[in-house]
């Protein structure tokens, strides 16, 4: 998950037969605080933006619970198939930050057996992400 200048705010590793849909609302959940304007941290974004692949009425409920708007394309409208969304214009923030944790060698290809050593490799790419976006080579 990402924030809209392609950041990343949670990295989750999963099983590669684990549906995407059942990752959102404790992806959502694990968001950091994120400080601002002088006051209590945010910790929870006004939307969500996301593909087809999230698109169950039970994950738009559990986001508007808790306060988020989902930005969802839907699957069909009027019983026709919807192509194009143009979710794209803004989705390709997210696909960018993925490229670039691809470009880390040891992301490429899943060499470790063990997920807690993939998953502090993929930390440590969200990690270089963040700091080449401080410096301002990336962002």
């Amino acid at each position: 998950m990402t924030d809209a200048e392609g950041v990343p705010l949670v990295a989750k590793v999963t099983a590669a037969n684990v549906n995407d849909s059942k990752q959102l609302i404790p992806m959502v959940d694990a968001i950091p605080a994120v400080k601002g304007k002088v006051g209590a941290p945010r910790r929870r974004p006004e939307a969500v933006q996301g593909d087809r692949g999230y698109r169950s009425k039970l994950n738009r409920d559990l986001l508007r619970t808790r306060g988020i708007e989902p930005i969802i394309p839907p699957d069909r409208v009027n019983g026709q198939e919807v192509h194009g969304s143009g979710l794209g214009t803004t989705r390709w923030v997210v696909e960018r930050t993925i490229s670039w944790l691809r470009c880390q060698r040891r992301l490429r290809v899943r060499y470790e057996r063990r997920a807690d050593i993939h998953r502090a490799f993929v930390n440590l790419g969200c990690i270089l992400i963040c700091y080449k976006c401080l410096i301002g080579s990336f962002c």
